[in-house]
């Protein structure tokens, strides 16, 4: 740690006088850069405090500046969080939009009760977000379009195929998020243990559907239009995750959701007034409603967490988990019952998932990472100092 920081010293006391090393070159770039950015930014803004007893939550700028990690605890907590919400909230969509035929306006609701009540506890001093900062900004928007454009393709194929068959193709994205990963964002490609639980998990899905669903697909050109829309969401969303510095992870979810909800209310002008003009407001559907944008905010939140926690490839093994975790509610809850065969199809693929490894970064990677953080590290008790001081008489 002492020579990245006093690299980063000397480039930001003496300019390039001293020219690095060719293996050092881009770190110590890249470190600098983001020591100059993150100085420029805390002079711009206005000094903010956190709620008293507050802690950087792991995968934030705080947490990356202090050094914390994900432990194995955190990392657990956040997947958990994770799963129990995605698994949930398809049926919760299913209730509020079937005593609530706006699917658009569903959407606008969650996603405003999402940015509106993360801010408003904000403003009381309950959690700590971000202030309205166009940089940090403009790094979510292309996540809300994704966040949106995946939503819009889950629709589609779904009117043209059923949920098990889609369900079958979700299968078989991490095995393209495996090497996308490798290609774009640093990490190792998966081994051969990992691999092995990829194929397995797409084989419990399709002995699924073979046994308990028929496979029917009729418009292919839409299924391949959501995967490459799938994967750009899994790919994008956590490289925005990993450099848009935020104080926590409810910055996240305070950007993400305020540009959804600027989107979703021109689609819902366009596409939904007269729906809502002849819908019929009462007691259940409201109550839907509000139990909708409640799960929304958990969902919003714990996915982002998640998506902090563990690589992209990882993060889409625990999306199809979930989805399995759905069917398995489904058929507990409502009149379809599958045979034990076909039970046993969706236990393998939950087995599948769990011997799953994820892979590591890349070790030259993960230098420049670790050498970025460095930077942070100075910059953050640099300013720390400028306050200690502001206003005080320099001693002599």
């Amino acid at each position: 740690m002492g020579r990245g920081v006093a690299a980063v010293r000397r480039h930001g006391a003496r300019g390039a006088h001293c020219p690095p090393s060719p293996c050092s070159e881009g770190v110590s770039t890249t470190a600098v850069a983001a020591h100059a950015t993150l100085k420029q930014r805390s002079r711009r803004t206005s000094r903010s405090t956190s709620p008293p007893g507050y802690t950087a939550l792991p995968g934030t700028a705080a947490a990356s500046a202090s050094g914390e990690g994900m432990g194995i605890a955190s990392t657990a907590f956040a997947v958990a969080g994770y799963a129990a919400c995605s698994s949930l909230m398809l049926i919760v969509n299913k209730l509020a939009v079937h005593l609530l035929p706006a699917p658009s306006f569903v959407l606008l609701a969650q996603v405003t009760c999402s940015w509106a009540s993360v801010k408003l506890c904000g403003v009381l001093g309950l959690i700590d977000v971000d202030e309205l900062e166009w940089p940090k900004a403009k790094g979510f928007f292309f996540v809300s379009v994704a966040f949106l454009a995946c939503i819009f393709a889950n629709i589609k194929i779904l009117q043209y195929c059923n949920v098990e068959t889609f369900i079958v193709f979700r299968a078989s994205t991490p095995m393209v998020i495996g090497i996308a990963d490798w290609v774009f964002l640093g990490r190792e490609l998966p081994n051969c243990r990992s691999v092995l639980a990829m194929l397995f998990l797409i084989a419990g899905a399709c002995l699924y559907v073979y046994f308990d669903a028929a496979f029917v697909v009729q418009g292919y050109i839409w299924v391949g239009v959501w995967y490459l829309i799938f994967s750009f969401d899994q790919l994008y969303i956590k490289h925005a995750v990993d450099n848009v510095q935020v104080r926590s992870n409810w910055g996240r979810v305070f950007y993400t959701n305020l540009w959804a909800s600027l989107i979703l209310l021109g689609m819902t002008a366009y596409l939904e007034p007269h729906v809502l003009l002849k819908m019929r407001w009462g007691f259940r559907p409201l109550c839907a409603l509000g139990v909708s944008c409640a799960a929304g905010v958990f969902m919003s939140y714990f996915a982002f967490l998640c998506r902090a926690a563990v690589s992209a490839t990882s993060f889409t093994v625990i999306g199809n988990v979930c989805k399995i975790l759905t069917v398995l509610i489904n058929i507990s809850i409502w009149d379809h019952h599958a045979s034990p065969l076909g039970i046993s199809c969706l236990f393998v693929c939950l087995g599948s998932a769990a011997i799953y490894q994820q892979a590591p970064l890349r070790e030259g990677y993960q230098s420049s990472k670790g050498d970025t953080a460095k930077a942070l590290v100075m910059a953050t008790s640099e300013d720390d100092e400028e306050e200690m001081t502001d206003g005080k008489p320099a001693k002599t």
